[in-house]
């Protein structure tokens, strides 16, 4: 395939490709990195690593409006990266699963310990 390169291994290659997610599953992860690509987003997400909120209650620690807060809810919600729960009359958001968690306080942890 590749008679320049002394580096290449085909068989490595081959086996490593054989190990590539499946297109949805690309597809997939790249929508939320696509997603994560938002500044209210990430503070949402952030925010939800730490408490179970509202709207009203993440309208008071963002600002941006309420709609905009809407707006990304939707899209993380989409992305089975946050979900909602009724309790009385508010609507309760919280991250989909631990893996969300783990998401954000590694990247928060990159960025913090290598100074990007």
């Amino acid at each position: 395939m590749n008679d320049t390169c002394i580096r290449v291994d085909e068989t490595l290659i081959e086996q490593m490709k054989q190990n590539l997610p499946d297109e949805q599953t690309i597809n997939r992860m790249s929508a939320i990195f696509q997603a994560l690509q938002s500044d209210t987003r990430l503070k949402i997400l952030f925010l939800l690593s730490k408490k179970e909120m509202c709207v009203c209650e993440l309208d008071c620690a963002l600002d941006v409006t309420q709609s905009a807060i809407s707006h990304s809810l939707r899209t993380l919600r989409q992305l089975d990266l946050v979900r909602v729960k009724k309790q009385g009359r508010f609507a309760i958001y919280y991250l989909a699963d631990e893996h969300v968690k783990i998401l954000i306080d590694l990247c928060n942890k990159h960025v913090t310990e290598c100074g990007a």
